[in-house]
């Protein structure tokens, strides 16, 4: 049955507003909606929390398979607490980067991820949705933007919840999180020969998401 159910999968690099753009597919389509990048920075709040250390990848890796979450109304819930400002920080993302290396870690949340697959279809986004995680997505697109143009969209987020940010740090961390996710030996982040190539630089959010629609459309 859930290879029945059409997935429409949405891969690239940090920043690039594939999130807001999957979201805003989803909600337009009545399908659900999967954050795979969410579960990376809950696991490493949980590993805070429960003081596993962030090294020890077969604790990281068991702790992860039994994670009870949900995504509801925009929010990322743990064991029912909602915990999105908490991963959304800088430190949460660079942290959740490094831990998205750890191949013992990706297989633990390879089942989890499938799992969010229900009719009417899904809508997910992260580095490796359509390479690895939903190879026989309906839709795939690789959604990209300048590492400039993607710092002033984080910066301008950042300043309007209230965090101090600089935006020269930004560039250059997220030109090091590239080439960390683009490097890495488990699911490195490329574009597939089968997916759409989408660059956000200069375009607004709808018509990303009417870009995304009309190629589900025509699938």
């Amino acid at each position: 049955m859930s290879a029945a159910i059409p997935v429409i999968a949405i891969d690239g690099p940090s920043a690039s507003g594939k999130g807001t753009v999957a979201a805003l597919v989803a909600r337009a389509l009545g399908f659900a909606y999967l954050d795979s990048g969410a579960l990376y920075r809950v696991t490493a709040y949980a590993a805070g929390q429960r003081a596993v250390p962030l090294d020890d990848e077969t604790a990281l890796a068991r702790m992860a398979q039994g994670l009870n979450l949900r995504f509801e109304g925009g929010e990322v819930f743990l064991d029912d607490a909602p915990v999105g400002d908490a991963i959304r920080t800088e430190d949460a993302g660079r942290t959740a980067s490094k831990i998205a290396a750890l191949p013992a870690l990706r297989a633990a949340l390879l089942d989890l991820q499938r799992g969010f697959r229900k009719a009417p279809g899904l809508v997910t986004d992260g580095r490796d949705m359509g390479s690895v995680v939903f190879p026989d997505a309906t839709v795939k697109v690789f959604l990209t933007a300048t590492a400039e143009e993607r710092a002033q969209r984080r910066y301008k987020q950042l300043i309007e919840k209230g965090f101090d940010a600089n935006l020269a740090a930004l560039v250059q961390d997220l030109k090091e999180r590239d080439a960390r996710d683009a490097g890495r030996q488990a699911a490195p982040l490329k574009q597939g020969a089968d997916a759409h190539l989408l660059d956000t630089t200069g375009v607004t959010i709808q018509e990303a998401v009417d870009r995304v629609l009309n190629w589900y459309r025509q699938s």
